[in-house]
């Protein structure tokens, strides 16, 4: 999922190493994460960057990435017209599939031992990146941590396969602790033209605040579009598949659910 590339500040500094990186997640950074770093990202709505007035407008993904396509600027340049709105078309069926939910409690009890599930449909692939945050924004929300949830044990990935992942975790040291609120989960794979979306599930296990009061938690997707589709991507010499509009095309996008109030008491 090369346009999941923008999650991590950092990530972007490492240029030389991005047709390893990017298209494989971020196999480097396995930590807490929040998608304030997301730049090269789009959103789906201007929802997710209210307040932020006209620059809002330019996030979202008719702006930001698929009026490029259209137009034909970029790398998108060498498609035909015709070419050009088959891949817009594709890139909007598969943003239409594209979704995460959020299961969790309503109420818990003050140091409650919990589950959450965060299940995904759609995204390019081959990876996509899911984490627990405060709030459903993409400038101001923050690792759930922050809202005074701990993760208290490594994540279990289920991929599109049903099988559990645990390799990507595995990079990060044992003695580091890998109860981590963000996570990579490899092997998606969704066919914009026939219509074939991928599935996937994360389940976090959470201690609940020690004190009462009502505490917000959300999840947010982080997913590649042009992948979906053999109109939008480019293959390089070393057999990478490249999204047509390159590392700042706006082809990668950033998706919340619904912020979830949950009481503690």
């Amino acid at each position: 999922m090369r346009r999941f590339q923008g999650f991590l500040a950092v990530a972007a500094l490492v240029a030389p190493a991005g047709a390893i990186a990017y298209p494989g997640g971020t196999p480097d950074f396995q930590t807490d994460a929040a998608p304030y770093c997301a730049g090269c990202h789009s959103s789906r709505s201007a929802d997710a960057l209210a307040g932020a007035g006209e620059r809002a407008v330019k996030e979202v993904s008719e702006s930001k990435h698929l009026a490029v396509v259209l137009s034909g600027q970029k790398g998108y340049a060498s498609l035909t017209e015709i070419d050009r709105h088959a891949l817009a078309e594709q890139i909007r069926a598969l943003d239409a599939a594209s979704t995460v939910t959020l299961a969790a409690p309503a109420s818990l009890q003050p140091g409650q031992t919990f589950d959450v599930r965060v299940d995904v449909t759609g995204g390019a692939g081959p990876v996509v990146g899911v984490a627990l945050v405060d709030r459903d924004h993409r400038w101001y929300a923050r690792p759930a941590a922050s809202a005074g949830w701990h993760v208290i044990a490594p994540p279990k990935i289920t991929g599109p396969d049903g099988q559990l992942q645990t390799e990507w975790l595995a990079r990060r040291p044992e003695g580091f602790d890998r109860n981590l609120s963000f996570v990579n989960i490899a092997k998606i794979a969704s066919d914009a033209a026939a219509k074939s979306w991928a599935k996937a599930s994360v389940v976090f296990t959470l201690r609940a605040p020690e004190r009462s009061g009502v505490y917000p938690l959300a999840a947010v997707y982080l997913y590649g579009t042009e992948k979906s589709s053999v109109l939008g991507y480019t293959t390089s010499p070393i057999g990478y598949k490249e999204p047509r509009g390159g590392f700042t095309g706006g082809s990668g996008r950033v998706l919340f659910t619904p912020v979830q109030s949950i009481k503690v008491q």
